[in-house]
């Protein structure tokens, strides 16, 4: 059996100390991976690791919503010991001509961690997120690679989009896609957490769903997971985040991406050999590698 990790983290400052270690434990696995930039830095990362396996090891460049303006800052991320890094890395301007030249790479197979995050940021912040959205989706369009796109909804907007606290994430992120022209491949939504009517409406428009080890734990997605068609589900880590059983407390890694399909393989009520075979197949057709 092959698996695909199809968002994870690998150059992450969470695995500074044995990040071949882990990709190789991955791969001994017959697991690939798609590590996934979030700004500059983790994106040249993304790619310098990913040109050092022939196959199997692949890279995403794009700029996170959360790194458009000051934020928080994850040490998972980044790490303590690089101020330089910290300080590039936070309010960056979408450099068109940077990621430009990273998406050239042969091994770079999506544009992205790109998107909306409403969780923590507020109304000032949107504009800035939805400019930098919407030349990613130029520069995915430009490159011929599908988008890898990250959306996360504030608290009280996923309870009531319409509460008057702002817009839902989702709302927005679907707005701003029928508005654009589309790469050929329009690409993947990462950790998928919308409703059944978003994800119709994402389908309708080409793209695929990633889900992680929350589901091996919370059965919050298992409705919207017997919903989607078999040919647009994949799998993902987006480790060293949301482990899954029965690993929890453990940093997570891409090698355990084989107990996430075991659990979409039992919503889906399919062998494992079935559901790995599906979306790995999956996985070859939205990134071409």
């Amino acid at each position: 059996m092959n698996f695909i990790d199809a968002h994870t983290h690998v150059q992450f400052a969470a695995f500074d100390n044995d990040w071949k270690e882990t990709i190789d434990r991955a791969l001994s696995k017959n697991v690939w991976l798609v590590n996934v930039g979030t700004q500059k830095d983790t994106s040249r990362r993304a790619v310098e690791i990913a040109n050092e396996y022939a196959e199997g090891v692949y890279a995403a460049v794009g700029l996170h919503p959360v790194h458009t303006e000051k934020s928080f800052h994850d040490l998972k991320e980044l790490g303590a010991d690089n101020i330089t890094r910290e300080f590039t890395s936070r309010g960056e301007n979408f450099d068109i001509d940077y990621y430009k030249s990273l998406a050239a790479n042969k091994k770079v197979v999506a544009i992205g961690e790109c998107g909306l995050d409403y969780y923590r940021l507020g109304d000032s912040t949107k504009n800035r997120q939805s400019e930098a959205f919407t030349a990613q989706i130029a520069l995915a369009r430009e490159a011929g690679k599908p988008l890898m796109i990250h959306c996360r909804s504030g608290v009280a907007e996923r309870v009531s989009p319409h509460n008057g606290a702002g817009r839902d994430a989702f709302s927005d992120l679907i707005g701003i896609l029928k508005s654009e022209k589309l790469p050929e491949r329009p690409g993947i939504i990462h950790f998928f957490s919308g409703t059944k009517g978003d994800a119709r409406e994402l389908l309708d428009m080409g793209f695929c769903f990633t889900f992680g080890g929350v589901i091996t734990f919370a059965h919050d997605y298992d409705e919207v997971i017997e919903m989607i068609p078999m040919d647009r589900i994949l799998s993902e880590t987006d480790a060293p985040y949301v482990t899954p059983v029965p690993y929890r407390g453990k940093r997570n890694e891409p090698a355990y991406v084989v107990e996430v399909v075991k659990k979409l393989s039992e919503i889906k009520k399919r062998t494992l050999l079935e559901m790995a075979d599906i979306i790995f197949e999956n996985a070859k057709r939205v990134f071409l590698f």
